[in-house]
């Protein structure tokens, strides 16, 4: 089972990923991830823009590309668009696996292309004004650990 989408209200990781977990019942392994709006005195806001022809299907790729590769029982991502505020949930990423490690690296396998080679724009809303947020270098390089000849 796969279930891959956007959403631009607010959700409960928790919910999703027990939903998700009931509907397997011979896995080894579940790793999930929860991204939030990280809480800070000068974010007021944090919005993700997104092509939207482009973001659902590069996500059911990369999906495709998890299942795939990690032989996942089934792989869960949500993902919010819109505007969200301090401590609210931005992706939650779930892998059911046969084993821990497939799922485990399966979660962060997409994390990765999601964080630095997504359909998403990302800017903060400070109290002086709005400002765009790019991809780190430390966000490129762990994405290149899948590409490389030893992976």
């Amino acid at each position: 089972m796969r279930k891959i989408c956007l959403l631009s209200e607010a959700f409960s990781p928790s919910e999703l990923t027990e939903n998700f977990q009931n509907k397997h019942d011979d896995f080894g392994g579940v790793c999930s991830f929860v991204g939030q709006v990280r809480g800070s005195s000068e974010v007021e806001l944090l919005e993700l823009l997104h092509y939207e022809p482009l973001t659902l299907p590069g996500m059911e790729e990369l999906a495709g590309k998890a299942i795939d590769r990690f032989s996942l029982m089934g792989l869960l991502m949500v993902h919010r668009v819109g505007k969200m505020r301090p401590g609210e949930a931005i992706v939650c990423v779930s892998a059911i696996s046969r084993h821990r490690r497939a799922a485990i690296e399966a979660v962060d396998f997409c994390m990765d292309h999601l964080k630095a080679a997504a359909w998403f724009w990302k800017r903060e809303k400070l109290m002086t004004g709005w400002r765009w947020i790019e991809p780190r270098l430390e966000d490129y390089d762990d994405l290149k650990r899948w590409t490389s000849s030893t992976t």
